[in-house]
């Protein structure tokens, strides 16, 4: 004997419409969660950008008055004029950048698997700079480095600053407005968005594996370079991102710790924009800046084969 289940009785008409009301509402719900992020970045970065954009293609002076004129020259104009800054701004940025992964990942490396019960605290001191102001960890690298220091005094005792000299790092016995003193100033501030990626890449890496690596008899160094260093890759793009990008903008280190040779791109923008009142080439400078950077970042992620980090 076979048993028959009734089916439901279909909605009634006037419940249909609204069922499909509350799937609509269900639907728009993560739209409506996105909706403040959207407003943001509309209100404080693409209408900045647009203006910023038809300021570019401005012409006039500030008394007269600036208006859009659709003067593209102006980016051929600016990158002409300046084209030695950029190149010192990204020769300056790669440097300090290599420098923080020197430092940064072995840094990183002892926090994730050597640290034991001292990580949080190594962890506060890689942070503890963040809690001092940019500007004032700047000018502590002037008093560090000025000519009277300690620091010079023992480079100058070794005669690293005659190879420094020699390579054109440095100046004589003075480090202060040289290329080392504003590549130093880059590296320290930088330093610690490269080590805590670092870290959290290699804090993922289960250890297990390191010990498989061992019981096949590979050596440290070969486990390094075929375990660990393959698996941080995530932590290795995006410190070097995070660390290239406001490197490559910066100009408070070039203010600070340089001399009007070592005047990076962020310098001569700051300067375009609030002691010449030239806001077009600013703007355009700006724009150029930012094209540069794209194409870069672009470039690096796609050669360096990180698919986990989208």
């Amino acid at each position: 004997m076979t048993t028959t289940t009734e089916a439901p009785p279909p909605p009634a008409s006037g419940d249909v419409p609204e069922a499909r009301k509350r799937g609509a509402r269900k639907r728009l719900v993560p739209y409506w969660l996105l909706l403040p992020g959207i407003l943001w970045l509309v209100v404080f970065f693409a209408a900045p950008l647009v203006y910023q954009a038809s300021t570019s293609v401005q012409t006039g002076s500030l008394e007269e008055g600036f208006k859009v004129t659709w003067h593209f020259a102006a980016y051929w104009d600016a990158l002409g004029e300046y084209w030695p800054q950029f190149l010192r701004s990204v020769g300056y940025a790669v440097t300090a950048t290599v420098l923080c992964l020197v430092l940064g990942y072995p840094l990183a490396y002892l926090i994730a698997f050597k640290a034991g019960r001292w990580r949080n605290l190594v962890m506060v001191l890689v942070i503890a700079p963040f809690f001092t102001s940019f500007l004032i960890r700047t000018l502590a690298w002037k008093t560090i480095l000025a000519d009277g220091g300690p620091v010079v005094g023992v480079l100058n005792s070794l005669h690293v600053l005659d190879v420094t000299s020699w390579l054109g790092l440095t100046e004589g016995q003075r480090v202060l407005a040289t290329p080392l003193a504003v590549v130093c100033g880059l590296t320290y501030n930088f330093l610690p968005f490269m080590v805590l990626p670092l870290y959290t890449s290699l804090e993922r890496i289960d250890p297990r594996l390191h010990e498989a690596a061992g019981d096949l008899y590979a050596r440290p160094v070969t486990t390094f370079r075929r375990v660990t260093f393959p698996l941080s890759m995530p932590g290795v793009v995006a410190g070097t991102l995070l660390t290239f990008i406001p490197a490559a903008g910066d100009y408070i280190n070039a203010e600070l710790l340089g001399s009007t040779d070592q005047k990076m791109i962020g310098n001569v923008i700051q300067s375009q924009f609030l002691r010449v009142l030239d806001y077009p080439t600013a703007a355009a400078l700006s724009f150029l800046l930012m094209a540069a950077i794209l194409a870069v970042v672009t470039l690096y992620i796609r050669k360096s084969g990180t698919e986990d980090l989208v």
